[in-house]
């Protein structure tokens, strides 16, 4: 609650798709457990489980607590959603269809789903955020979420998925300058220098002290005038900063937005010691038959 995750609505979004829903909850120091047990649903299980200080080498603290949630579920599929992302109530025939579709098909490990990730304001797009991430595994023992928990692997390689048109919406930066501000902090402390000092940060024992307000970088974005989840409503009603300044450049002649592209698309010629990934192509079958869905989850 403290940094404005829209936990509640995440929850909210996925619960029509499962038969349990299982969260693992750290140390708060806010109300966040409370306001989780006032959901009241009964498909909600809580485990809570302190944060082992001494797991801050790139966020593996965060695969950790992820992998503690996945093993406490049993059912076929497995629905992974972090606490600022939400479903789409429009795109539920499309999960329940790919999960469907693909129980059957073995080879088939993982369900990505496509992203929308807003900045600043509801109404905002940055089109330069990863662009589909696996959000449904299927439930094997060997399946591991890895890294900082944004993904998921099998015995060191990535999964054979499937790709659906169903969208995650990504709300991580939507909140006012001063809260955003302050979750960067905080978040930066499951983070610490490797070898090479990259994608980690040092500790600070006190990450809120002399904050001021986050400033955007709105420079690749683009106006989003679609519609969201139905639980994102109340929320977005109740917006209370100013949107920050935005002059929308036509993409085609964004530099900004050409640039972050290529580093993406050409990452050893930005990065040189980039390693080159291998992505996994799984065969193709048409195949149908039902299944149980059931989903493991983590809060913040």
């Amino acid at each position: 609650m403290r940094f404005g995750y829209p936990f509640v609505e995440s929850i909210k979004s996925v619960l029509p798709l499962v038969d349990r829903f299982v969260v693992q909850v750290g140390d708060c120091s806010d109300n966040s457990l409370e306001v989780l047990q006032a959901i009241g649903d009964p498909k909600i299980e809580i485990e809570i489980t302190p944060w082992d200080p001494e797991m801050r080498k790139a966020g593996e603290v965060l695969a950790y607590q992820t992998n503690l949630a996945l093993d406490r579920c049993d059912s076929d599929w497995c629905f992974y959603i972090q606490a600022d992302e939400v479903i789409h109530e429009a795109d539920y025939p499309l999960i329940r269809r790919a999960m469907e579709t693909n129980w059957h098909r073995p080879w088939i490990e993982g369900i990505r789903f496509r992203y929308l990730h807003f900045r600043g304001d509801y109404n905002i797009r940055d089109p330069l955020g990863y662009r589909r991430q696996i959000r449904i595994v299927r439930n094997d023992p060997q399946i591991r979420s890895v890294g900082d928990a944004c993904g998921f692997g099998k015995n060191g390689r990535r999964l054979f998925s499937s790709l659906i048109r169903a969208r995650v919406f990504h709300y991580g930066y939507v909140r006012p300058p001063k809260a955003m501000a302050e979750k960067t902090a905080q978040f930066q402390q499951f983070y610490v220098y490797d070898k090479q000092g990259k994608q980690v940060m040092q500790r600070n024992d006190n990450p809120l002290k002399e904050v001021g307000e986050y400033i955007y970088d709105m420079q690749a974005c683009v106006p989003y005038n679609g519609s969201h989840p139905a639980v994102m409503q109340e929320r977005i009603a109740a917006k209370d900063w100013e949107t920050p300044a935005f002059t929308h450049v036509p993409l085609w002649r964004n530099k900004v937005w050409w640039h972050g592209r290529l580093r993406k698309a050409f990452p050893q010629i930005f990065d040189p010691k980039t390693p080159q990934v291998d992505h996994p192509q799984a065969p193709r079958e048409t195949t149908k038959s039902s299944i149980d869905s059931v989903t493991r989850a983590k809060a913040a």
